[in-house]
């Protein structure tokens, strides 16, 4: 329940009405970042509840949900386990102490968790309507029944392990988002149990052939299969029955070693730690017998309070696989992104425009392939002697991998820094280190105490007048995949004082600088908090003496509370502040006296919004910076990143006037906070609606036109 206000003593300063100034670390001017992080999850299934929205997207925004969800308690919900259990009670900005947060936190997840459960019911008759089918084991005929049968012979029983647990055989190892089948069996006489995965490797939703005389998007589900079958597993038994639940793990990776010459190792072996890690979650199913579930808990060791029954199926971010069917009228409309230079484009002729003129890339509505060709060019070109690069996350399956190898092979200098660190990329960054390591290539892996979550790539160039270097700096990860479904803003330049600081951040995270002060570029964690307090502070001084000042800031999360106060008391100057926060905001805005010019608006859409920028008025010569970081603590203290400032006066009108405008005046996806911490959707008729994403589609699809 939100406190009011509350006043300092009178040896505080006035605030201008006679009164003691505002107490700006008063809790109740705090939102809880761990319910602000459920705030943004329910905008993201009112997606899926939106009856305006194309009907497999909203089958992906309900997939989207239940893997935030899973994230959410193998994370959030599972540090502030931990930490309750050690008897930590720091109490947070908001005044939450960790039980007050845990007790929050799962409550409201498991309200979302019935909500989940409550779309998808609806969402499933609206497929059904579209001949899209999901038949349950009661609605199977025997047409279905004999199909099935054989399928599960042939398909998935060879795939299963029935693994019995007994005096004589141990509880089996059960890993995280594991759905698991708890068997009773009636062998010897006696009831026993046993246990058998659902094995993730086949498809959760198994398609029924149209001579079965349906459709040809009619399904069963995997897991109906197998119970219908179970028995098969346990000849000569009598199987009483077979409950599915589902269990979710810590997976908060902790690194303790300081070594970095181990830290490969020491990740690789915290990663294998994690696999047994406790659980935070356990999922039932609503008719699971007391026995059964008691025998679960026992053996996982686990309390009441982590357990949920369900009346709904379990593992919703399967659900990305329904998403996938080949429905083009029940999918957004696709779009083709353009490149700013064709693949095979000249390296010569690449290189003469960045070193001319800055340029900026727009993803997803102008294509990644700019990056790759880019890189490519580097690599092909024989007059590029180095290449440098950081990469976060990068996927499964990266195109970049291959090209910094090709140019290894080619004789030039390669040096990479692979964040082993980047949270659920752990495994593939580790593959890639030491793919790259195994083709000569220098691999570094920063430091154990930071990430490095800064997305550089530097290309050093041998040319007539001397070594030119250019840069390719963003907001987002090279990743392709991503680039496609997230927005981000990315920047080519030859700036020398840009290029220099680069070469300067690699030098420090391949080797030893205690290097403070760049020239253009801003670094975490040496700069970025005092600067951004700076610019702050600079515009409440701007507004004091009556010039004009306002900030504009895109981000995905506001949580770090020293800046938040800076907020605060440039509103309380007289400084109006936008803030486009697509996730969690800790920040309350429209409090009287203290953030009354604030306002802060989300917007959930087609996109993942992911860029990150700062716009300045500043009396009148407005400065813009795009940045790696969000205001969150990690990543001004924890995290090395960067923020670039754009002093190209068209690049900056146009991410001013054209981007940041349209974000502002979004009334299709946006939603607003008010200071209770409620997010609202703007009333607006369907003629009046606009809707920012579907604007920059049309203006980057017009701007490649002829």
């Amino acid at each position: 329940m939100d406190q009011p206000l509350q006043r300092t003593s009178v040896a505080e300063p006035s605030d201008g009405d006679g009164l003691p100034a505002i107490n700006l670390k008063d809790p109740s001017l705090y939102i809880n970042r761990e319910l602000s992080w459920l705030e943004f999850n329910q905008r993201v299934l009112a997606q899926a509840q939106d009856a305006g929205q194309p009907l497999l997207e909203r089958v992906k925004f309900l997939a989207i949900t239940g893997t935030n969800l899973d994230e959410f308690f193998m994370i959030r919900v599972a540090t502030t386990m931990r930490r309750f259990r050690a008897g930590v009670e720091d109490v947070a900005p908001d005044g939450y102490t960790t039980g007050q947060q845990l007790e929050a936190m799962r409550s409201c997840a498991h309200v979302m968790l019935d909500a989940l459960a409550a779309t998808w019911t609806t969402l499933r008759g609206l497929l059904e309507r579209e001949q899209i089918r999901l038949l349950d084991a009661p609605a199977w005929t025997p047409e279905i029944h004999e199909y099935v049968n054989g399928y599960f012979s042939r398909d998935i029983c060879p795939v299963l392990t029935p693994l019995a647990f007994d005096p004589g055989h141990p509880f089996p190892f059960i890993s995280n988002l594991s759905m698991n089948f708890a068997v009773v069996v009636r062998h010897g006489g006696r009831i026993k149990f046993a246990r058998v995965k659902v094995p993730d490797v086949l498809p959760r939703f198994v398609s029924l052939p149209e001579s079965l005389g349906y459709g040809p998007h009619t399904f069963v589900f995997l897991e109906d299969v197998i119970r219908a079958n179970i028995h098969e597993l346990f000849p000569g038994t009598q199987v009483h029955g077979a409950h599915l639940f589902r269990i979710v793990r810590d997976a908060d990776l902790a690194i303790e070693d300081d070594d970095a010459d181990d830290l490969l190792e020491s990740v690789d072996r915290s990663l294998r730690q994690l696999r047994r890690g406790p659980i935070s979650l356990l999922k039932v199913e609503s008719d699971m017998p007391a026995r059964v579930l008691d025998i679960l808990i026992e053996n996982f060791g686990i309390g009441d309070d982590v357990v949920v029954r369900c009346v709904q199926r379990l593992g919703f971010g399967d659900w990305h696989q329904l998403a996938r069917i080949h429905r083009p009228d029940l999918k957004d409309p696709p779009f083709l992104s353009r490149a700013l230079w064709r693949a095979d484009e000249d390296p010569e002729v690449i290189f003469d425009l960045i070193r001319y003129q800055d340029l900026l890339v727009h993803h997803p509505f102008e294509s990644f392939a700019t990056v790759e060709t880019f890189l490519r060019a580097a690599v092909r070109d024989r007059q590029v002697i180095a290449i440098k690069m950081t990469l976060y996350r990068i996927g499964a399956d990266s195109p970049l991998i291959p090209l910094l190898i090709e140019a290894a092979e080619a004789g030039k200098q390669v040096a990479v820094l692979v964040e082993l660190k980047a949270r659920f990329d752990e495994r593939n960054n580790i593959r890639w280190a030491r793919r790259l390591e195994s083709h000569g290539i220098h691999v570094v892996y920063g430091f154990a105490s930071l990430k490095t979550h800064a997305k550089l790539c530097l290309v050093i160039r041998q040319e007539a007048a001397g070594v030119q270097r250019y840069v390719h700096t963003s907001t987002g990860n090279y990743n392709p995949i991503t680039a496609k479904v997230y927005t981000d803003l990315g920047f080519f330049t030859a700036d020398p004082e840009v290029v220099a600081d680069v070469s300067d951040i690699f030098n420090y995270l391949t080797g030893y600088s205690n290097q403070r002060e760049y020239r253009r570029l801003v670094v975490a964690p040496m700069q970025l908090r005092t600067r951004i307090r700076e610019l702050i502070r600079r515009e409440a001084e701007h507004a004091r003496a009556g010039r004009p000042a306002r900030i504009i800031a895109k981000l995905n999360a506001v949580t770090d509370d020293q800046m938040i106060r800076e907020l605060y008391t440039a509103s309380q100057a007289g400084v109006e502040i936008d803030l486009i926060v697509r996730g969690i905001c800790s920040l309350r805005p429209g409090i009287p006296g203290v953030s009354e010019r604030i306002r802060v608006r989300s917007i959930v859409g087609r996109f993942l919004e992911h860029s990150r920028m700062f716009w300045f008025e500043n009396g009148g010569h407005e400065e813009l910076y795009l940045s790696s970081a969000d205001l969150m603590e990690r990543n001004l203290d924890r995290r090395v990143e960067t923020m670039t400032p754009i002093r190209d006066r068209a690049l900056l009108s146009h991410i001013r006037q054209v981007v940041l405008d349209a974000y502002l005046r979004d009334t299709a996806a946006a939603t607003t906070l008010d200071s209770t911490g409620r997010y609202h959707r703007l009333a607006t008729s369907a003629a009046d609606e606009f809707s920012a994403q579907q604007v920059l589609l049309k203006y980057y699809a017009e701007a490649r036109e002829p």
